[in-house]
């Protein structure tokens, strides 16, 4: 379904049903959701966050009596056989956004309970429906009847007439081998890899526009959903930047929109602006050191955790011609003189220090006069809030808290959600610093592996996916960076941290090799999988994105092989 055909579905299911179970997936990538589409309309909805797919099971059976039967998935549900998951009525109707890929082929083509919401210009690349589902049936009856004809005769007449069965049948069941063999291998190469297609949150951006109910905030929520997946390295950089173009076209839309007196002057009026801004996570709430100290680009560059990589930054600063002084303070403290054009001073001197990408094209906002964020600021504050793990509290009580931050109303929430971001960026440093310091990055052939022990400082922050992807990407680049095998340069790397330790488990998340022109497309999921199998291991596969898998600690060597044979 692309926007325009969704959108007539959409538009009838809305006119004519007034209650919605809403199935949502703990991640920020879509924390834009159907909601203010449901508010235009006064519908009534349940929304339930889900973390993985015993969650959306559970949450599936607790409301499908509850609430008639359509029900909105939101960046859970595209890239499993749904309704052999969820085994639902005949009656209940799917809507389902989903970034994930590759979309799984029965919910590409039933079209009757499942309406997929995918833009025109993502190349899904599924296999055609008779390469899938063609019927042999008929090619099984004509050999039944060969067989009941030569049955019939007798079993006491020559072996001649056997011989001409064999002769009959054996292209028939050579033929069906051929077909399950082919579409096996057709199967096989369209789902191996796991990769990200268009932000649902900008996917549902689109469809409000399209219905012509679009506002300012819908925009800021589908940039938080884009700059996620570049935070969290989901999508390439030319995917990025293709999505930033429209996005900003919608911005420059909006911002000439006629306003209302009242609006265009209210305290807490929403300006979005399009910016080339620097890669230094949180600065503008930081002090430029620590920042420059805790983002993965800088640090990386100089090999901070070396005393050269200290001595490198401290040529960096004075290159700059900033006092230390200012350099340590909060940003909002430092004088406006050096603010003004700190960017270009950054940039002239990272140039001559090799990094040439220091700034990337992004997207601010102002809260009223105060208030300035960024919308990797408000990414990596709703994902620590997403994920806090300094209170004992559920997975719900997290996602309200992430939700609320993105309120221009609740700007409280998003400072706390900063401060924890703060306390990860550091210890997700410290821990980077000390793997490669201690050596625990070993090569196993034809992969990396590194496994963080129980007793790590912070290693319960590293049992939640989002905190491990980024630990697991910057790690690998640290790596990159500070080797000399010019092998382990192009090696893949497997990471392992403690989950839950009274149970034994471990989450384990695999990430392609480091390159800037990778097409960020993974094959650990299904490798994890392979792995499982052949070792009898106790795994549990239960989050969306594949390559998470649990309690996976016997079985690395399977991996391995499954990896040399990928």
């Amino acid at each position: 379904y692309i926007v325009c055909k969704f959108h007539d579905e959409w538009r009838e299911t809305v006119q004519n049903h007034l209650e919605r179970c809403l199935a949502f997936s703990c991640t920020v990538s879509f924390f834009f959701s159907p909601q203010a589409l449901f508010h235009c309309d006064q519908v009534q909805y349940t929304l339930v966050p889900v973390t993985g797919w015993q969650d959306l099971g559970t949450a599936f059976l607790e409301h499908k009596e509850q609430v008639c039967s359509y029900f909105v998935l939101i960046n859970c549900g595209v890239n499993v056989d749904l309704l052999e998951t969820l085994q639902p009525e005949e009656d209940s109707i799917f809507f389902i956004c989903d970034t994930h890929r590759p979309v799984d082929v029965v919910n590409v083509y039933n079209d009757t309970q499942i309406k997929l919401l995918i833009k025109q210009d993502d190349d899904l690349g599924v296999p055609s429906y008779d390469d899938i589902f063609r019927d042999d049936e008929g090619e099984d009856e004509d050999a039944d009847g060969g067989d009941s004809g030569n049955e019939s005769d007798g079993s006491s007449e020559p072996s001649g007439k056997r011989r001409r069965f064999d002769e009959l049948i054996s292209p028939c069941l050579s033929h069906l081998k051929g077909t399950c063999i082919y579409r096996r291998e057709i199967l096989f190469d369209y789902e191996q890899y796991e990769y990200h297609g268009t932000s649902a949150a900008m996917v549902m951006f689109e469809l409000a526009w399209v219905m012509t109910k679009d506002t300012k905030d819908m925009l800021w929520w589908s940039i938080i959903g884009l700059t996620d997946q570049w935070v969290h390295d989901k999508i390439t950089h030319m995917k990025y930047v293709t999505d930033i173009a429209t996005l900003q076209r919608h911005v420059s839309r909006h911002n000439h929109r006629n306003e209302d007196e009242e609006n265009s002057l209210s305290i807490d009026c929403m300006r979005i602006s399009f910016e080339y801004d620097l890669r230094l996570a949180l600065y503008q709430h930081w002090s430029l050191y620590e920042s420059i100290c805790n983002s993965c680009y800088t640090s990386c560059s100089f090999k901070l955790w070396s005393m050269n990589g200290q001595k490198k930054l401290q040529e960096f600063l004075a290159d700059m011609g900033l006092p230390l002084k200012q350099v340590r303070q909060k940003f909002n403290s430092m004088d406006m003189s050096i603010k003004e054009n700190l960017r270009e001073v950054i940039e002239e001197s990272a140039n001559k220090f090799g990094m040439r990408d220091i700034r990337v094209q992004t997207f601010g906002v102002h809260f009223g006069f105060k208030n300035r964020f960024l919308a990797s600021d408000v990414v990596h504050a709703a994902a620590s809030l997403l994920e806090n793990v300094e209170k004992d509290e559920s997975a719900t009580d997290n996602f309200i808290k992430a939700l609320d931050c993105l309120s221009r109303s609740n700007i409280e929430r998003l400072h706390l959600g900063i401060d924890l971001a703060k306390k990860k960026l550091k210890a997700i440093q410290q821990t980077v610093a000390s793997c490669i310091c201690t050596n625990l990055i070993l090569s196993q052939g034809p992969f990396l592996y590194c496994h963080l022990l129980e007793g790590t400082p912070d290693v319960k922050l590293f049992s939640k996916p989002l905190a491990l992807t980024l630990l697991c990407k910057y790690l690998l680049k640290a790596f990159v960076f500070s080797t000399r095998n010019k092998r382990c340069k192009v090696l893949p790397l497997i990471m392992a941290a403690p989950m839950d330790v009274e149970k034994g488990t471990v989450i384990v998340l695999g990430i392609p090799p480091e390159s800037e022109t990778s097409d960020k497309k993974n094959f650990f999921g299904r490798a994890f999988e392979k792995a499982a199998e052949s070792t009898s291991s106790r795994t549990l596969h239960d989050h969306f994105d594949t390559s998470n898998p649990l309690d996976f600690k016997d079985c690395m060597a399977s991996v391995q092989n499954m990896v040399i044979n990928y």
